[in-house]
Formats: structure tokens, sequence, C-alpha cells
């Protein structure tokens, strides 16, 4: 079961696309977080859904807010995705222990070996205040989490 409105979001470290360390906690007291995790790079939905992120940051920086996306690729796939798609924000390797975080924030679907489309808008005292989490298939609407942010 994914984690719900009012949960405190799991803590995680893990590897950007540069091999950097990325922890949820260093954005506590300073950033909102949106925390996107897909299912895998280069895939057709995946690839339009961080896209269009990537096309809409101002609407993410203005509102005090990083956006992290999580997948179970490695970091050496990341980082090619995101020269190729020119994406600017970290793309984060849950690849091992294989899909811990995605398990924790429980999109983890276990038939497939990948996250489902999990969104959480976690504010900057670590909370959940917002969610949604999609089938495979499935792209999320963008403006529906912009619109979450705007009630923190």
């Amino acid at each position: 079961m994914a984690i719900q409105v009012g949960d405190k979001a799991p803590d995680f470290e893990l590897k950007d696309n540069h091999g950097a360390t990325v922890k949820l906690s260093d954005f506590r007291g300073s950033k909102n977080v949106v925390l996107l995790f897909y299912p895998f790079a280069f895939t057709g939905v995946c690839t339009g859904e961080l896209c269009e992120v990537r096309d809409n940051l101002p609407q993410f920086s203005d509102r005090d807010t990083q956006v992290l996306a999580v997948s179970n690729d490695s970091i050496h796939t990341l980082r090619v995705f995101a020269e190729q798609e020119g994406l600017e924000y970290p793309l984060l390797s849950d690849f091992w222990p294989h899909g811990e975080v995605s398990r924790a924030y429980g999109v983890f679907a276990e038939d497939k070996g990948c996250a489902v489309r999990g969104t959480f808008v976690i504010d900057k005292e670590g909370v959940v205040r917002w969610t949604v989490v999609n089938a495979l298939p499935d792209a999320r609407d963008l403006n529906e989490y912009v619109k979450a942010l705007d009630t923190l």
C-alpha cells in the first residue's frame, strides 16, 4: 500500500545520474519536494512525463520545490537518459538494493520489477501532503501536483 497523505515521508539516500548522493532529509526545512516514481528511462510515457516536468521546471522552483525522479534503472542508464533528454533535475537510481525505496513508498510492482507511477508532494517538514498512484501505462497530469503545491 502506498504512503498516504499525512504520513511522514520515508527518508532515503540514493545516487543520482551523476553518482552524487541525494537524501530526502537534506531538503527538510528548506524546500518542498515532488517525488516522482516512474517505471523505466527511455520508454514513451516516462520520457513524455519527465520532459513535461523539464519544460515546466519554473512552476516548481517558483514554489520553492525540488523535483526528484526515481526509477529502478542504474545510474549509468539515467545519466545517458538525462543527457539525451536535457533533464536538469536529479534522476535517482533505486537499482540496488533493487526497489528498496519504491517498496518503502508502496509503489514497487513485484511482478514487473519496477516502480509504478507514484507521485508524492512532500512539504518542508517531510510530511506527504498530496499523492497519486497511476498504473504503468497511465500518464500523470503535471497540473494536478502543481495545484497541490499551491495549497502548501
